[in-house]
């Protein structure tokens, strides 16, 4: 069985996958201040509630964007899996062709999410938006080509920054305001930041495909833990909330 560990800003989102099958998923709070042991006790007590032991874990995957804890993840594999784990980065085998001007600075989240995307539809253009702290979209070709893309804050970074740098708004629920039109402050922000966040992502899918795909439209691909929130509003062909985690499992199988 396989640990894949998806390492963001906010959280730690990790399942276990024996093969191709995936067993369960889980989210744990990023936190600098966080140890290899807080970390590896969580991982055990885990498996235990999944009637698994450390010993059916054969490896382990990260792809991680928060540099400072990397050493405590890897420690904490080492120290209670004892196992070197696998961090998929710019040199491993992807099947995927970056186009960005400097390679390095793409995100493990992003490539594993491109390798997941391609598998789930072959030969098709593809974007591929992950909605999280930052909610990116990154274009794919059917031939494998990573292009780029475009990054913004999340709808929950948002949010935090009005509440933050204004005196009179608050904290809101993230919910899918019945009409346009707030009635309230409450209202007004709730719409604001739900609808113009979708006003976003409509003008980067029509853009995006009339500079890469004009003659093939690309299928479009939701992820990240707030994609859910916008099924209703049909502009995503497929919602797919582990894609990242798939294409790190397929990265971690190609490169064994």
């Amino acid at each position: 069985m396989r640990l894949c560990l998806d390492i963001g800003n906010t959280h730690i989102y990790g399942g276990v996958y024996h093969q191709d099958r995936f067993l369960f998923h889980f989210r744990y709070a990023s936190s600098e201040l966080m140890t290899s042991d807080q970390f590896g006790v969580f991982l055990l007590s885990l498996l235990r509630e999944h009637d698994l032991t450390k010993t059916q874990i054969t490896q382990v995957a990260i792809a991680s964007v928060v540099p400072q804890l990397d050493y405590s993840i890897r420690s904490a594999c080492v120290k209670y899996f004892e196992l070197e784990p696998f961090v998929l980065k710019l040199g491993a085998k992807t099947g995927i062709k970056i186009l960005y001007k400097n390679p390095q600075e793409v995100g493990a989240d992003l490539i594993a999410g491109a390798i997941a995307a391609v598998q789930h539809y072959p030969n098709q253009n593809i974007l591929v938006f992950d909605l999280g702290t930052a909610t990116t979209c990154m274009a794919v070709s059917k031939n494998k080509e990573f292009y780029g893309g475009a990054i913004f804050p999340g709808v929950r970074v948002a949010m935090k920054s009005l509440q933050s740098n204004t005196a009179k708004l608050s904290s809101v629920e993230i919910i899918q305001p019945k009409q346009f039109i707030g009635r309230s402050t409450v209202e007004c922000i709730q719409s604001g930041i739900y609808y113009g966040h979708l006003g976003m992502m409509k003008e980067l899918i029509q853009n995006f495909t009339k500079e890469l795909f004009p003659q093939d439209k690309p299928k479009i691909i939701g992820t990240g833990g707030f994609a859910q929130l916008y099924l209703e509003q049909g502009i995503f062909d497929i919602v797919l909330p582990d894609l990242v985690l798939a294409g790190l499992n397929s990265a971690a199988e190609e490169n064994k």
